[in-house]
């Protein structure tokens, strides 16, 4: 550290949650490609056997924007574990609905998801545990629940063609 260098005052809590998130969606990203499924694949097959809900409803969910989201119904398709089918509440409207390989995947990766949480805990005592995620839960809801507007749209880098 130089005479510049300004003191911190407090824990440098986006590096922490960044970090162990980053951790976290690898270990994850690890575990699912076991079974073919991506973290967004098993996002979308969860939440949409949950009930009838439309592409526009599941990107929301997992927040993933039209484009990523149109990508991972054409993989799940592709797969055969999801199809677009009209809705039976709007004629207007297509839903994204599971087939019975995909409902299979699907619990087979919510079983994967819970393990590398449960693994991701398993270092902290049950008491850390529950102030854990009671504190993480007080703050997605509470204060970190909406993202600032950021005046400059963050960046995202290109995906080159493969």
């Amino acid at each position: 550290m130089t005479a510049m260098s300004p003191a911190r005052t407090a824990p440098d809590l986006s590096f922490l949650l960044d970090h162990t998130s980053h951790v976290l969606r690898t270990r994850m990203a690890a575990a699912l490609a076991e079974i073919g499924l991506t973290a967004r694949m098993h996002c979308v097959l969860v939440h949409a056997l949950e009930e009838e809900r439309t592409q526009i409803q599941l990107a929301e969910i997992g927040d993933m924007d039209k484009t990523t989201m149109v990508v991972t119904v054409d993989a799940l398709e592709k797969a055969g574990l999801a199809e677009r089918r009209p809705s039976s509440r709007d004629r207007r409207a297509r839903i994204i609905a599971v087939t019975e390989e995909g409902a299979r995947l699907a619990a087979r990766s919510q079983e994967i998801v819970d393990r590398v949480h449960q693994e991701a805990l398993a270092s902290l005592t049950e008491g850390d545990r529950e102030i854990l995620l009671r504190a993480l839960n007080q703050l997605t809801e509470g204060h970190l629940a909406t993202p600032a507007e950021n005046p400059r749209p963050v960046r995202r880098a290109r995906q080159g063609k493969a």
